[in-house]
């Protein structure tokens, strides 16, 4: 999902070094009623994008929260 948005970033902007911050990241994450760490699911999104943003650039606010159901089935959505 992660690459997914990069992808889509370097489409719009026609390169990922215009990207001068990440502000927000919201994840959704598919999951029964008692899993309480969906913040650990979307780790992998913010990891990626301290490293190829750093740190103080990669990682801005960021939310995860529960769904019982996600579009298609899918198991996570992230927006930013």
């Amino acid at each position: 999902t992660g690459l997914a948005l990069l992808s889509t970033i370097r489409a719009a902007l026609g390169s990922l070094d215009r990207v001068k911050r990440v502000v927000k990241t919201l994840g959704f994450v598919n999951s029964a009623n008692d899993f309480v760490d969906q913040p650990k699911v979307i780790n992998g999104c913010s990891e990626l994008f301290a490293e190829l943003f750093g740190t103080e650039n990669g990682v801005g606010a960021r939310s995860a929260l529960p769904s019982n159901t996600l579009p298609g089935g899918i198991a996570v959505e992230i927006e930013m």
